[in-house]
């Protein structure tokens, strides 16, 4: 049998009736396969070389059939091999082809997720810049609306709430502003106003005048308005229980924004509220001013003495109080002058004033001493208004001589200036206050005026302030009166008054009512008061607090000129 050379990485030779075999890995079906995917093993060049027997010389040897058989067999069993080992290697290949479609369709699967994820954040990216830009977008709106709103409330005087709007509003949200207010019951005539700003005044309902519908939410729509053909228009009414006006704004560009608009009328809403509010105040302050010039009687006019009284509204709180005063002539000739301070402020407190200078003129009747008639006033508040305190001060000025008798209840010590200008508070010690739910019984205090002397009866408001002891605004107003010359208070006695004030008063806001009372004893020739003129200036600042000074302020009464 002949030797067959091999090639490198051939197999070797097979002899017949064996067959040559070459390990592989098996897939399924027949192969072998490792992990997820099998790794592809190609076979190594191989060569098979048939040996057949050597043919002797058909001279020297016969034919052998069987060894010709048994070769034959042999090379079909060899072919049989080489078949299958083909069909395997086509198995094999198409097996990893398949494995190859599918690891190209998991890869285009995952591109597919990959760009749907992208497409995905993208979206979420967007959605979460235009959220951002809505809620800074209402951060802004609502930030507007709480300073304006605080900025329209912060007034009570409704003509400066309306003022204020246009600086508010122009330009960022409207271009220009108007403001139509009507305080009647009926819509006034409208004039050269646009017909949405009627129809806002008459249905009470916002109404949005341009070419085309804005579509804002809870606005009625109408045409272009003729007064304003270019621009859109915006009437908002000024509504609480009825509309108390309408709200005209032109749109900052070609058209109204839905957020925006909202934030209008809201903004609408609270200016109304604001204004009614601020119109209610003003009638509750001209109420309270009216009955408190009707509850300051006019001040009498006796021989030798001269009166004069002056009233200022609050700069706090309600403009009505307790302190009040009065002064009235008695049966007997003499003069009464009268500074009182009920607790409380408000219309209560108004009433029990009035009620006590109502019994103390009736009691003055019977030509009781100011300290009987500062007790008989504690008997009246101890059984009839328990809940109810006083304070009280009496002087009574009797014509032909200089002596002035006193009683104090609960209230501040007089001062007295004498001719030579010095000021001193007179040391004695009053009663306690009214109504307080002890006995008392009150004693009078008689004290001498010589010509030039002046006397100042005073309440607490006049020398009280906030974080200040009392005998600091004693000081004061003794430094005040001090100040005053004997030829102003004989000559000038309105001058006097308010260059007396204006140290005490000009600087500060009062949380408390405030009179004064200041009667002059000057040189003069009445006969009927022995040589001497008594000349009694009697002023009364009734004053708490709105935080502000008030708009208006009330007249001031001074001798023979009555309310103007």
């Amino acid at each position: 049998m002949p030797r067959t050379r091999r090639r490198p990485g051939t197999v070797p030779a097979h002899t017949p009736g064996r067959r040559a075999r070459h390990a592989h890995p098996r897939a399924p079906g027949g192969h072998r396969a490792s992990g997820r995917r099998q790794a592809t093993y190609l076979p190594s060049p191989w060569r098979l070389t048939l040996a057949s027997p050597r043919l002797p010389c058909s001279e020297l040897l016969a034919p052998d059939e069987a060894g010709l058989a048994e070769a034959l067999l042999a090379s079909d069993d060899d072919t049989a091999t080489i078949l299958a080992r083909l069909d395997e290697q086509e198995e094999l290949v198409r097996f990893h082809r398949e494995e190859l479609h599918q690891t190209n369709q998991g890869v285009l699967a995952l591109h597919a997720e990959l760009d749907a994820s992208a497409l995905v954040q993208h979206k979420l990216l967007a959605a979460e810049r235009d959220a951002r830009t809505e809620a800074e977008k209402a951060r802004r709106l609502l930030t507007f609306l709480a300073d304006a709103s605080a900025e329209g409330t912060s007034s009570l005087d409704h003509e400066d709430v309306m003022r204020r709007l246009p600086e508010l509003l122009v330009p960022e949200y409207a271009r220009h502003v108007d403001v139509w207010i009507f305080d009647d019951e009926q819509v006034p005539p409208s004039g050269h106003r646009p017909a949405a700003a009627v129809a806002a005044a008459r249905t009470g309902r916002p109404q949005h005048a341009a070419a085309h519908p804005g579509d804002l939410p809870g606005v009625d729509d109408l045409p272009q308005s003729l007064l304003a053909p270019t621009q859109p228009l915006l009437c908002l009414p000024l509504s609480v229980r009825r509309t108390l006006g309408v709200l005209t704004l032109a749109a900052p560009g070609p058209r109204f924004d839905p957020d925006t608009c909202l934030m209008l009328v809201e903004l609408a809403r609270r200016i109304g509220i604001a204004k009614d509010h601020a119109r209610r105040y003003e009638q509750h302050r001209d109420t309270a001013e009216a009955l408190q010039r009707a509850q300051l009687t006019d001040l009498p006019t006796t021989d030798g003495l001269l009166l004069a009284a002056r009233y200022l509204p609050a700069t706090r709180g309600p403009n009505i109080g307790g302190d009040w005063y009065d002064a009235f002539p008695q049966p007997d000739g003499s003069l009464l002058a009268v500074i009182g301070d009920v607790t409380g402020h408000g219309l209560r407190a108004a009433s029990m004033m009035e009620r006590l200078r109502t019994a103390l003129r009736a009691y003055a009747v019977e030509g009781d001493s100011p300290a009987q008639l500062l007790t008989r006033l504690h008997r009246l508040l101890r059984h009839q208004q328990r809940d109810l305190y006083a304070t009280a001060a009496i002087a009574r000025f009797r014509p032909g001589g200089p002596t002035v008798v006193w009683a104090a209840a609960g209230h501040p010590s007089p001062l007295v200036r004498t001719p030579d200008a010095t000021a001193q508070v007179l040391d004695t010690r009053p009663g306690i206050v009214l109504g307080v739910p002890l006995p008392a019984t009150y004693k009078d205090h008689s004290i001498e005026l010589p010509p030039g002397s002046t006397l100042a009866l005073y309440t607490d408001g006049t020398v009280e302030r906030r974080a200040q002891v009392i005998a600091l605004g004693i000081a004061r107003l003794a430094r005040a009166l001090s100040s005053l010359s004997t030829t102003e208070l004989q000559q000038d006695l309105d001058g006097a008054a308010e260059s007396l004030f204006k140290p005490l008063l000009d600087d500060s806001e009062r949380d408390d009512d405030v009179c004064l009372a200041v009667p002059h004893h000057s040189h003069a020739t009445a006969p009927a008061i022995c040589g001497h003129s008594n000349r009694c200036i009697v002023h009364a600042l009734v004053a708490h607090g709105t935080g502000r000074p008030v708009r208006r302020q009330l007249p001031t009464l001074w001798p023979r000129r009555p309310w103007r």
